[in-house]
């Protein structure tokens, strides 16, 4: 679909009436919540939602990783609840550890565990994981990554992520184009950021140098990715914007090989055994999933990001001004 939504093929514009049909549903189920029709949940904690109103990659995982570790500088004890995408739970909501197994609850939610260090919870229905999260461990802020558009799931806060590179496409409503909702919809937000440089007035994150750990060992020391300068490496990405990854190996001037696989594989043991002995380089989020086939020529990439003083300052005085409201109900 990305040859349909980010360039000018006209497949899109036949599929605009479908667009319209996606448009008056999604109105018609926000309105349900508007007028009350449908319950909004409140917690005895504040939510702050990390989302976006495209669908793909735009950045929010390591986005909400910062903000954990952020709000613990402020002093806060944050707990992380998500979907679960992929995971194949017989039942929900499911706590999440380091060592969970990705294909009970997905890939994301340990990756989140692991990086964290937080408790970490996820659900289908976000609600049931903030309420889970709430009640059986000790956090006092819960942040939501992705759910902007799950409004069952009350919030003090919301954040939206933009993909800088790639914008909105071609500006259409699913299917013909990426949005799940339309560009006015950041207006509700309180805060704006993009992955990358995007549009003057929108602070941006930034990748900081992306660091080389040796799957078979995760507790080696990790080597700055520029060291491998130069070399051939066969690139693996499954995430919602491959072509990203590619793209950073390149800029530290690694000649990559692509390999492009849909979100969320669940990776077989052939799937990133190639014919040669080049090294076998992937994402973090791949590289939980593949970690049990892993062989010496498997590395994982660990990718930061740091968002810029902008936004930092604008996020906490918004906590300030939370942290108040709490005090005064």
């Amino acid at each position: 679909m990305n040859s349909i939504w980010y360039g000018k093929n006209p497949l899109a514009y036949l599929l605009l009436p479908l667009s319209l049909v996606f448009w008056l549903i999604s109105s018609f189920r926000r309105l349900l919540y508007v007028l009350r029709l449908k319950k909004t949940h409140r917690f005895s904690a504040p939510v702050i939602v990390v989302g976006n109103i495209t669908v793909g990659g735009t950045g929010k995982t390591p986005l909400v990783i910062w903000l954990s570790r952020h709000l613990m500088e402020l002093g806060y004890t944050p707990g992380i609840v998500a979907r679960g995408y992929g995971g194949k739970a017989s039942h929900w909501p499911q706590q999440v550890r380091p060592d969970s197994d990705p294909v009970v609850v997905g890939d994301e939610a340990v990756l989140l565990a692991r990086l964290s260090n937080c408790p970490v919870c996820v659900a289908p229905e976000r609600a049931d994981a903030v309420r889970e999260l709430l009640q059986h461990t000790v956090c006092n802020i819960v942040l939501s990554d992705d759910g902007l558009q799950h409004y069952a799931m009350g919030r003090d806060m919301e954040i939206v992520v933009i993909d800088g590179e790639r914008g909105f496409g071609n500006g259409f409503l699913l299917p013909a184009g990426p949005l799940r909702e339309l560009p006015a919809r950041l207006r509700r937000a309180d805060l704006l950021i993009s992955n990358g440089l995007w549009r003057e007035g929108v602070p941006s994150m930034t990748i900081r140098e992306p660091l080389v750990l040796p799957l078979l060992n995760l507790s080696e020391e990790p080597q700055p990715l520029s060291r491998a300068e130069g070399e051939t490496v066969h690139a693996v990405a499954g995430t919602g914007n491959p072509q990203r990854f590619f793209d950073m190996l390149q800029h530290y001037g690694l000649k990559a090989i692509p390999h492009a696989f849909r979100d969320h594989r669940v990776y077989r043991k052939k799937d990133l055994q190639f014919d040669d002995d080049l090294p076998v380089l992937m994402t973090e989020k791949d590289a939980v999933k593949y970690a049990r086939f892993a062989t010496g020529r498997h590395w994982l990439v660990r990718i930061e990001m740091a968002p810029d003083p902008g936004f930092i300052d604008e996020f906490d005085q918004l906590m300030k001004g939370l942290k108040h409201g709490q005090e005064v109900a």
